[in-house]
């Protein structure tokens, strides 16, 4: 079979443009990754969890400074980003620094603490966990209100190389927040252990670990696919739950307000008309 000149330009031609229609279509089948291969992370993607050491993650979380959102964010993004993970590569691609904001409750302002608002920042782009991603944020977010923290035993304290004086001297004492935020859980802190806000260095450094160490248990347990949803302690409480009865997603009682929430109510609203 032969051609004229005519007929091999076409089909160079058509060659030529199935090659770039291939070309479009492998980046956009990889929306994070641009013309020139190099990773970025965009909304949806999820980058695969492998199990991590959680005390060695809560010492680099103490270690680490910029805040109590940035330790926990930077601790376990880093460690994946230096793990056997598919995704350790991707991991270094994100640039942690981002997380700085966090501290206080968002640059002072005392609303959600940072170690929350990191659980949510990095599990929302986690793959791994058998789509339990929202029962590690639940659960973390119920630790956080209903356990004394910052964690203060000896082996915890050891493990992030911390001081048993600095637990007797600048801790003080744990405290329970009832609360996910920062106001809160400071100002039981102050109260329990008679310190200022000003004084809250080695408590918050410590509880940034403290929560990372349980939420990277956490993850672990998800990834090796335990149903984080069936634990008591990742459930709303029963007053919050008890709340529910009336303040509805899908229908109210009477005139009951709608509410979507599982954080603790009556840290806030202490009476029914409040």
């Amino acid at each position: 079979m032969t051609i004229n000149r005519r007929q091999a330009l076409t089909k160079i031609i058509g060659i030529s443009t199935a090659a770039a229609g291939a070309t479009l279509m492998g980046t956009s089948a990889f929306a994070a990754t641009d013309a020139d291969g190099n990773f970025h992370l965009e909304l949806g993607d999820k980058l695969m969890y492998v199990p991590l050491d959680a005390m060695a993650t809560a010492k680099l979380a103490y270690e680490t400074g910029g805040g109590c959102m940035h330790q926990i964010f930077h601790s376990i993004v880093t460690m994946l980003a230096n793990s056997t993970s598919a995704d350790a590569a991707n991991f270094k691609t994100i640039p942690t620094a981002l997380a700085g904001y966090g501290w206080a409750g968002i640059i002072g302002q005392g609303t959600i603490c940072g170690n929350l608002n990191a659980t949510g920042m990095l599990v929302n782009i986690l793959d791994g966990l058998n789509g339990q991603n929202s029962a590690v944020i639940g659960s973390t977010f119920r630790y956080y209100e209903n356990t004394e923290l910052p964690l203060s035993s000896p082996e915890f304290v050891a493990g992030i190389g911390s001081t048993e004086e600095k637990t007797t001297t600048e801790v003080v004492k744990p405290s329970v927040a009832n609360s996910v935020l920062c106001h809160s859980s400071i100002s039981n802190w102050s109260k329990a252990s008679g310190k200022t806000f000003s004084q809250k260095g080695e408590r918050c450094k410590r509880l940034s670990a403290s929560i990372t160490f349980h939420l990277v248990e956490l993850l672990n347990r998800a990834h090796g696919g335990e149903d984080l949803s069936l634990l008591p302690a990742s459930m709303p409480s029963d007053e919050a739950q008890a709340c529910k009865s009336c303040h509805g997603v899908d229908s109210t009682m009477g005139s009951a307000a709608s509410v979507k929430s599982d954080m603790e109510c009556t840290t806030c609203h202490t009476g029914h008309f409040n």
